[in-house]
């Protein structure tokens, strides 16, 4: 399929070659392994975090302030663990007050109540829940987790009694942040997936 601008679409393909020729492109966002965290500036150690999850990379907008910064992947990765843990003191110390839910699920709550609720029926369903972050990148006010579920089918969803299946899918959230808070959310799951895995949607 052809595009509209064939002419600003070549313009753009060119400005970019020549901002990563230049290596410009690699000063505008840092890539660090899960170990080097601390080295961003989020110094969680020193405020008691080691338990939180932490993303198998972590990329990280170089214009952003270490204060900055430290505050975003602090408020995202409580808030990550909250859906590994089913802790709701994470989820309300990473939650503004104001919370709003842009992708909001038919007949969840608004707000902070919203994941609460959401969090507590799926663990019904899967008791052994874990969340991993894959990636984690950290642009402006902006925080995108990449997310991996795992877990079995042993409780009960949606009125069906689990047989210990296997459940493996991903999500993606995208969080805006303000004063090291979650104020907005983006998300989408892969419920397909899902649904095949535990038996209530046939795999073609």
């Amino acid at each position: 399929m052809s595009t509209p601008f064939p002419a600003f679409k070549k313009s753009v393909k060119s400005l970019t070659s020549a901002m990563i020729a230049a290596g410009f492109a690699t000063a505008l966002f840092a890539t660090f392994p899960a170990a080097a965290i601390g080295a961003t500036g989020s110094n969680l150690s020193a405020q008691g975090q080691d338990n939180l999850v932490r993303p198998d990379t972590l990329i990280v907008d170089s214009g952003l302030s270490k204060q900055q910064a430290r505050e975003q992947i602090l408020a995202a990765r409580r808030y990550d663990t909250f859906w590994t843990t089913g802790d709701q003191a994470l989820a309300r110390s990473a939650l503004a007050s104001d919370f709003m839910d842009r992708t909001l699920p038919p007949g969840r709550p608004q707000g902070v109540e919203g994941p609460l609720i959401a969090s507590k029926g799926f663990r019904a369903a899967v008791p052994d829940l874990h969340c991993e972050v894959e990636q984690m990148m950290v642009v402006g006010n902006r925080v995108v987790s990449h997310l991996r579920f795992s877990g079995h089918f042993t409780g009960i969803f949606n009125g069906v009694k689990g047989k210990g299946q296997s459940v493996n899918f991903i999500a993606t959230d995208i969080y805006r942040i303000n004063n090291g808070k979650i104020v907005e959310n983006w998300h989408l799951e892969d419920n397909l997936t899902f649904l095949q895995q535990v038996g209530l949607v046939a795999k073609h």
